[in-house]
């Protein structure tokens, strides 16, 4: 009897699971100053500028791979009191006591405290990463930057792949010569 209940609650429960109608996407959009040609510049020529563009703006290249084209990098910086703004005291509250009490005498006492486990925060970082990919002749770049807070959690993260970025990065990889960089 208990089997005849059974299938119809799979079935209405197997409808329950169904697929996102869009899928995930970048939000902002990176910018369309993010993709430029490269032109006549060898990959690899176009790859030493890049490093030398990166790494004159305090980036350290994680990874390269010249035969696919991909220069990845990151910095860090310390955000002064960032998590002063997330972290409020933790365990707020009123401490009191009262007391009385006799042994041979009479005492009374009573004790009012008010305290917050909060503390000193330390700084948080912020974590930007960027990716370059060079085929076909055209340049993408790619940014994101995260802020990590003193205990190690997540607190921000978003898309910098803006116009001012890319087209400052642009100019920089194009300015180097062949000559800066050996």
């Amino acid at each position: 009897m208990r089997l005849s209940w059974l299938m119809p609650c799979l079935i209405l429960l197997v409808g329950c699971e169904t697929t996102p109608t869009t899928l995930p996407t970048a939000e902002p959009l990176p910018a369309d100053e993010c993709r430029w040609e490269i032109g006549d510049v060898d990959v690899r020529d176009w790859a030493q500028r890049a490093l030398g563009a990166l790494e004159a703006e305090d980036f350290v290249v994680r990874d390269t791979e010249l035969e696919l084209g991909v220069i990845s990098a990151e910095r860090t910086r310390d955000l002064p009191y960032y998590g002063d703004r997330y972290d409020r005291w933790e365990h707020p509250g009123l401490f009191g006591g009262f007391g009385l009490g006799s042994r041979g005498g009479f005492a009374t006492g009573m004790m009012i405290g008010f305290g917050g486990g909060g503390g000193f925060t330390q700084d948080a970082t912020e974590l930007e990463r960027v990716s370059l990919v060079a085929n076909d002749g055209w340049v993408r770049a790619s940014r994101d930057i995260q802020v990590i807070d003193w205990r190690g959690e997540l607190r921000e993260t978003r898309s910098g792949s803006d116009a001012g970025f890319c087209g400052r990065l642009r100019q920089a990889i194009s300015a180097r010569t062949a000559e800066e960089v050996r």
